[in-house]
């Protein structure tokens, strides 16, 4: 299913009459992509609010990708010019109502269009774009799926071939995971993949070191895919040679937390709540101050985007939006487990889209 780029912009028109807009110019480039299927490195897009027939919604790009926009963008009107949004401002012949993406717009950028020559009012329209972005449409759904699968045959992969193994560090499991991840087709990886064995599995956010797997240890991987533009996230935590009680102890914990939270997400709850069912199986465990972060994240087009679930979030689930449920806990000098899947939320029930098995493996 190809994605309908058209369609994300009649959405967009909505929210802009909405808010009594006349046009929204769109500088960040994965709003651009996702509303253009633009992925050039230097753009701007104008989407006019009272434009059915697009014939005032303009891209612009510099001459680098005139022959890009022309074959990703066929169904809208392109300008050329190396300062792609002054050229907008500056051409606009009308007086309008303009609004600008001033969370991602710098004061100096902003001053600027507001010293040119221009008709315009520049009003301040954060994160409308972000907002359509935290439901997925099919097509982004399938590409998720993509990159989830790519994520479970890189892992099925390591493991099968006794990646996960004493004596060897956790910078080498890290890049065996990412080649394995472009071997099945990823075009990339989501992030800077985590490895962290021994006591290094209480942080939660370790970057890999010469750190040595031995025997006994938890070993926590952290990692995703990119395909097409969108991303997977993903964590397991593995046991090296024997599990002791202690760890069979905390992971069935953190397992049981983990599908708490994941039966939490049914459309239209709040997203404090999501957050709660799962972290409140941790702390009638005693252990709710080793719980160090939130439950999880919306992902797509960027790895952590709307949205945020956890104790101070606000907002409900929409139904459609993709997110991860990722509890954990951390005991420093020790050990932690974590366990994160990828999920869409449906009508009938999370949609998983990280198929890895979860329950505890000794390697």
């Amino acid at each position: 299913m190809p994605a309908d780029h058209s369609a994300r912009r009649a959405a967009l028109r909505r929210l802009l009459a909405d808010r009594d807009l006349d046009a929204l110019l769109v500088t960040d480039l994965l709003n651009i992509r996702y509303l253009t299927g633009f992925t050039g490195s230097n753009a701007a897009l104008l989407v006019t609010t009272d434009d059915v027939d697009e014939s005032r919604t303009v891209v612009c790009t510099d001459g680098r990708y005139l022959t890009q926009v022309a074959a990703q963008v066929p169904d809208l009107r392109a300008q050329i010019a190396r300062a792609s949004a002054d050229h907008l401002v500056r051409s606009a012949a009308t007086p309008a109502r303009w609004g600008f993406e001033s969370h991602v717009v710098t004061v100096d950028t902003h001053v600027r269009w507001a010293g040119l020559d221009s008709p315009l009012t520049l009003t301040p329209a954060p994160g409308l774009v972000e907002q359509l972005r935290m439901v997925k449409d099919e097509h982004e759904v399938g590409l998720l799926t993509a990159a989830c699968a790519v994520a479970d045959r890189a892992l099925a992969d390591l493991v099968a071939a006794g990646g996960l193994r004493p004596g060897r560090t956790e910078r080498q499991v890290g890049r065996d995971l990412e080649a394995r991840m472009l071997d099945h087709g990823a075009d990339g990886i989501s992030f800077e993949t985590i490895v962290a064995t021994g006591a290094n599995s209480a942080v939660p956010h370790h970057r890999p070191t010469d750190a040595v797997l031995a025997a006994g240890d938890f070993v926590k991987l952290d990692f995703g895919a990119q395909v097409g533009g969108y991303h997977s996230d993903m964590t397991r935590t593995y046991v090296l040679g024997r599990a002791a009680d202690w760890q069979r102890d905390v992971y069935d914990l953190v397992a049981r937390a983990q599908a708490a939270g994941r039966a939490a997400l049914v459309p239209g709850i709040d997203l404090a709540a999501v957050d709660a069912a799962s972290r409140d199986v941790i702390a009638a465990a005693g252990h709710g101050e080793l719980f160090l972060h939130g439950l999880g994240h919306g992902v797509g087009l960027e790895i952590h985007e709307a949205p945020g679930i956890g104790q101070a979030a606000t907002g409900t689930l929409a139904c459609g939006a993709a997110v991860t449920v990722e509890p954990g806990v951390y005991f420093s000098g020790r050990g932690g487990v974590r366990i994160e899947d990828t999920l869409v939320v449906r009508e009938q029930g999370p949609e998983l889209l990280t198929l890895t098995d979860k329950t505890l493996t000794v390697v």
